[in-house]
């Protein structure tokens, strides 16, 4: 295992690995494995697992460290893996630990269950997490947990917590909490993600304030694509050096508009749509759990035609 910390681990493109099911509803662990490791060897820069995508909502405790030590063990120290926790102060502390003797590199911390909490209350749930475990803590801030610049200035400060991950898209808020950090903390910046459903849609205004890294849920389904895309807003050294905007314009068009416009078409589509779209490349994860649904055949077809022109226009680009 690398003895670099995780801040410093994490580059490139951020996998966020869906969670495989049996027909039956049962984890399909081996299916799992196969998918991580495929993300793996398309050039995943970490796995993100039992997150968001991978339905952490869904999984039992014992469901959860599963996946977690199986992701930790496909990966063999090559990428760094990160797992989901959440709900309540105490259940976060409880997936904390079994991450962590999953053998986790780190954790995202996902809004707690239910409640809107004030700021206090959000600095003190997120302080237990990040005291309670020995484990990196990326807080991610969404619906019922967005942070001020002020407590994300008081986040910097408690040991263990190394980024913020935005899933709330108000670029106003982010470029205050950046200047905000910057100026209490300079030279000791926290890690920012960009956090959105579809982020590369907004990549090029997340770039414009310095947060070049982020969650890429069609890197689960086509990597050739979220690759090409990477590269294109990034350029090689994953900094924006050597961008290729006109590139990054041309995937915008033909794939990640219509792509986000097909997710708007149903709730949940942000993790069912990106199942169903691993099941097209030959990934037999199963269908998505209760409360969610499938998405609409016709949808799945549409996805299907939208892989196919991403796939086409990587091979141009390559030309």
């Amino acid at each position: 295992m690398t003895a670099l910390p995780l801040a410093r681990r994490l580059r490139g493109p951020l996998f966020f690995p869906v969670t495989a099911f049996a027909p039956d509803g049962g984890l399909a662990l081996d299916a799992f494995r196969a998918h991580v490791r495929a993300g793996i060897e398309a050039g995943a820069g970490a796995v993100f697992a039992c997150c968001g995508t991978g339905e952490f909502h869904a999984l039992a405790p014992e469901e959860f460290h599963a996946c977690v030590a199986a992701a930790v063990e496909e990966a063999a120290g090559r990428v760094p893996v990160v797992a989901g926790t959440g709900y309540g102060t105490a259940l976060a502390l409880h997936y904390a630990g079994l991450a962590e003797r999953a053998g986790a590199d780190g954790l995202l911390a996902l809004p707690p269950y239910l409640v809107a909490a004030d700021q206090p209350g959000l600095l003190r749930h997120y302080t237990a997490l990040a005291e309670g475990t020995a484990l990196d803590v990326i807080v991610y801030q969404r619906a019922n947990a967005v942070l001020t610049p002020e407590s994300v200035v008081r986040l910097t400060e408690v040991p263990g917590v190394i980024g913020l991950k935005d899933g709330v898209g108000d670029l106003d808020l982010m470029q205050r909490v950046v200047s905000a950090v910057r100026s209490a903390r300079p030279g000791r910046e926290p890690l920012y993600f960009n956090g959105l459903p579809t982020a590369e849609l907004t990549g090029l205004a997340y770039r414009g304030i310095g947060v070049h890294l982020y969650s890429s849920a069609v890197f689960c389904f086509a990597p050739e694509i979220a690759l090409a895309f990477h590269r294109a807003l990034l350029g090689d050294e994953g900094d924006g050096t050597g961008a290729d905007d006109a590139a990054v314009n041309r995937l915008l068009d033909v794939f990640y508009r219509p792509l986000a416009e097909l997710r708007d078409q149903g709730a949940g589509y942000a993790v069912s749509l990106v199942k169903a779209g691993v099941r097209l490349r030959g990934g037999e994860v199963g269908e998505v759990r209760s409360p969610l649904s499938e998405p609409a055949p016709r949808h799945v077809a549409r996805l299907a035609e939208l892989i196919d022109q991403g796939l086409t226009l990587v091979d141009e680009l390559k030309g």
